[in-house]
């Protein structure tokens, strides 16, 4: 059996789920602080991929960086190619798990207790400081379950991704890309394998996120 659509499934998920920690913590820690009615603006822009159809950020996706327009052909001609890699893989299933990251870091910051923040610069310490070692420690709880989920999403992600990069064995194939070709080649055997994997993946994946929950219950549950 070949395994390579669990070894790009798993390596595009990676790869998208660290760009969208960094980018989502940021954007989220931002976002957090500004004006209600700038936050609500952001808030729109940054979460419409969670609510539009796959396909339609992958068409998005393709009129941004298809090789038939202006900026996916400066990149072509960087040597960059989003279309039909397995990088353009990682670029989709970001853009889609995205929003789940942003989200669960934005209302773990907005539950942050401020006091910490003015009690450290009371005392001296720096923004960069107060974040890493105070703000962070007391969100970690629901930025690991943000993470969790992100990685979650990108994992099985496909209608983006198909859309982008299409289906190429030992290329550009994924999990889910990868169960779509069986089924329509009439291989069911080799698709509830490939569907059984994928289960058991998100399985694992939701029981993470159920044990950082009951600990986040546990550590806010008064003595």
């Amino acid at each position: 059996m070949d395994w390579y659509p669990l070894w790009n499934s798993l390596r595009i998920a990676a790869i998208a789920c660290v760009l969208v920690f960094f980018s989502g913590i940021a954007l989220a820690y931002y976002v957090a602080r500004l004006p209600r009615i700038l936050k609500g603006i952001l808030d729109v822009f940054l979460t419409l991929p969670l609510v539009l159809p796959p396909t339609v950020c992958g068409w998005l996706l393709l009129l941004v960086f298809g090789l038939q327009h202006p900026v996916g052909i400066f990149l072509n001609d960087a040597g960059i190619r989003f279309v039909m890699t397995w990088y353009g893989g990682v670029l989709a299933s970001a853009v889609v798990a995205f929003p789940l990251m942003y989200r669960t870091a934005r209302g773990a910051f907005e539950g942050f207790d401020e006091t910490l923040a003015w009690s450290g610069k009371t005392l001296g310490l720096s923004d960069t400081f107060i974040f890493w070692h105070i703000r962070m420690p007391y969100c970690k709880q629901g930025i690991i379950a943000g993470t969790v989920l992100a990685f979650a999403r990108a994992l099985g992600e496909y209608g983006a991704t198909s859309m982008l990069i299409g289906y190429i064995p030992k290329h550009t194939a994924t999990i889910s890309t990868t169960v779509y070709q069986l089924w329509r080649t009439n291989d069911e055997y080799s698709a509830f394998i490939w569907v059984l994997v994928n289960i058991a993946i998100s399985a694992v994946v939701l029981m993470t996120v159920n044990l950082f929950e009951k600990r986040s219950r546990e550590r806010r549950r008064p003595a």
